[in-house]
């Protein structure tokens, strides 16, 4: 996916409106992950695409922190966790649980923690 992306200009494209927006790349590297957990179920699939558009722009834009880049993209990619996502099944079947039960618990806590874990890297991201 990621390769597909680069290789198609994409890349180029989200670069371009980063620096004409001025948009943190930290929020892009959360916002990126997180639309393609949505939209894979993949957390891997969704850090490693992410990382792969939002390299580039933080070396574009001179951003000094890639360990802060590191973290949002993490935890954008674990949030909302569904039918798509292995680890979603593995703790439904593990803990004996209905579908529901578990988009009303395993969903909502990986969508906290991704939440959580963004502001910590926002604030981690001002001490810095």
């Amino acid at each position: 996916m990621n390769r597909i992306l680069v290789d198609s200009g994409v890349t180029n494209q989200i670069v371009g409106l980063a620096q004409d927006f001025h948009l943190s790349p930290l929020l892009m590297g959360w916002l990126f992950a997180a639309l393609m957990r949505v939209a894979t179920g993949s957390a891997t699939v969704a850090m490693t695409t992410a990382s792969g558009i939002v390299a580039p722009v933080a070396m574009g834009l001179g951003y000094p922190h890639p360990e802060l880049l590191v973290l949002a993209t993490g935890a954008g990619s674990v949030i909302f966790s569904h039918v798509n996502d292995g680890g979603f099944w593995l703790i439904k079947e593990y803990f004996n649980m209905t579908v529901t039960q578990t988009f009303k618990t395993w969903t909502v806590l990986e969508t906290l923690i991704s939440i959580v874990a963004f502001a910590l890297t926002l604030g981690l991201a001002q001490v810095l």
